[in-house]
């Protein structure tokens, strides 16, 4: 169990985050920083009246300053302006940056030691803006995407083939975005490979449903964006770091030569323990797979580009 986790933004994606760490129990407090007044403080004192019934004594605290989230052991950066219908996450870049800009900035005052995981879109580039602010090492920044994308793809496996999402073994690597790479070589089903159960129609249709995932729950809800996936997969990560758990997870970690790559966030597989990203694991890329992994990492870096016009 860790001291103290802070989730900045409550909105819809910080507060289900809130209560999936607190429920798990992974640290002794949560706290939620939010510069609505009254919505944090609200919000955490909502979760911890749910403790009794629930049956955890993880403390929830509510502040509209980072007082509270002092020499925090996790921050999770949730803040930012959300997508809406016919917006990409690319076109929340400028005003996203500047909020993560100045929640990192914080975040390196008052938790030196922290670990940093990035959840706000466009998820590359803003965990680019963490780490360059805090000045962390790169073990200690990093962004949850890959455990969501991959959990939408195993989702839509699994609907496909009126089959069990625990038996669906699968990656997703890539930028968090439209080039994203589901790893259809290492797709399987209790071991099966996945070309045994469906056709390649049929399985470019789930790779661009899975590409499109995001856009189309925020298509349904109008206004906002999804929130009770992406906060499982923030708080995966956050129990392979507090429990040091070494979980292997496609997260977005900085390249610095892996596949080919440097100087960018990407999603790839990684060994998450207590000291953060504490390994990026090389797998074995068909033709097809390597030259969609490049185009989704120049897509990131074009994307970078963008983000320094601006600056």
């Amino acid at each position: 169990m860790l001291s103290k986790i802070t989730v900045v933004g409550a909105g819809h994606v910080g507060a289900t985050t809130a209560q999936r760490l607190a429920e798990a129990s992974l640290a002794r407090e949560v706290v939620m920083v939010d510069i609505v007044e009254g919505i944090p403080q609200g919000k955490a004192l909502d979760l911890y009246e749910s403790a009794p019934v629930v049956g955890f004594d993880t403390r929830l605290i509510g502040s509209n300053n980072y007082d509270e989230s002092a020499d925090s052991d996790v921050v999770v950066i949730t803040a930012g302006i959300p997508r809406k219908p016919g917006m990409s996450r690319d076109d929340l870049l400028a005003t996203n940056a500047g909020i993560v800009r100045s929640v990192s900035e914080e975040v390196r005052s008052r938790c030196p030691n922290a670990i940093v995981i990035v959840v706000s879109n466009p998820l590359d580039a803003m965990c680019y803006v963490a780490k360059e602010t805090t000045g962390f090492d790169t073990s200690r920044v990093c962004g949850m995407a890959g455990i969501l994308d991959t959990a939408r793809y195993r989702s839509f496996i699994a609907e496909r083939l009126d089959v069990s999402v625990e038996d669906i073994q699968a990656l997703v690597l890539g930028g968090h975005g439209d080039t994203m790479v589901p790893l259809v070589s290492y797709t399987t089903i209790s071991g099966i490979p996945l070309s045994q159960f469906l056709g390649r129609a049929d399985v470019d249709a789930l790779i661009e449903r899975t590409r499109d995932g995001g856009a189309e729950i925020v298509r349904h809800l109008k206004k906002g964006s999804a929130y009770y996936a992406p906060s499982a997969a923030v708080a995966q990560m956050v129990e392979a770091i507090a429990l040091d758990k070494k979980r292997i997870l496609p997260c977005a970690a900085w390249l610095d030569g892996e596949y080919g790559f440097s100087g960018i966030y990407l999603g790839v597989p990684c060994k998450l323990g207590r000291r953060g990203v504490e390994e990026i694991l090389e797998v074995d890329l068909t033709e097809e797979e390597r030259s969609a992994l490049q185009v989704s990492a120049g897509h990131v870096k074009e994307t970078l580009e963008r983000l320094s016009s601006l600056n």
